[in-house]
Parts: structure tokens; sequence; C-alpha cells
């Protein structure tokens, strides 16, 4: 089964920056997509950012501007460059891989705090 590995997490204050990273087993041409979700106690797990197979990439409005999903095709690596960051921000961020045959798979998740 693919495997995920996430790091970058932490604490942070407002207006500061994190890099996730995900790191996933497996080839990058069985990867149909790749997402960073979020989620905040009490609340949904959310759809962060994604970038599909095809170069085509999403984002939720509320990080729009301030995030950036990228991917190291060599690396099976996904990267979620977070600016700005704010404290409804903080969550528990979760990488998930979708394969080409339509399963999907999820990281452990990395704790995202940003605090004063």
């Amino acid at each position: 089964q693919v495997q995920l590995v996430e790091s970058g997490g932490g604490l942070v204050q407002p207006g500061g920056s994190l890099r996730l990273s995900c790191a996933a087993s497996g080839s990058m041409y069985a990867i149909n997509a790749m997402a960073w979700y979020r989620q905040a106690p009490g609340k949904q797990r959310e759809l962060v950012a994604s970038i599909i197979s095809g170069g085509r990439i999403n984002y939720a409005d509320s990080v729009k501007g301030r995030f950036t999903i990228s991917r190291d095709n060599t690396k099976n690596t996904v990267y979620l460059q977070m600016n700005s960051l704010k404290p409804e921000d903080t969550a528990v961020y979760y990488c998930k891989l979708r394969s080409v045959y339509g399963n999907e798979y999820w990281g452990q998740g990395t704790q995202v705090t940003v605090s004063s």
C-alpha cells in the first residue's frame, strides 16, 4: 500500500510561513492527484489545495493568494507553501494521494498551529 510521510508542521506566529512536505512511495505515473486537507477541532476535514495529473491546481477560497501547492515528480513529493498564516489556519494538515485506479491514501497528518 502507498505510504505518505508528512513533515513541516509546527508553531508559527500570525503572518508567518511554513512549508509542508508529503513524500509518497510509488511511481508518480500512477498518481492521478495529490492534495492537502486540514481538520480543525470540532470541524469537518476540508480540502485546502489539490494538484491534478494534468497540472490543474485548485485552492480553497480561504487560502487563495496565501498558499501554494507544488509537486516534485522525481521525488513523488507534494508541498504546501503557506504564507501570511492566520490563527484560523490552525489545524491538522493531511496529505492525500489518489491513484489512477481511484484508490485514495492518507498521511498521518501534521499539526500546524498559528498563535501569538
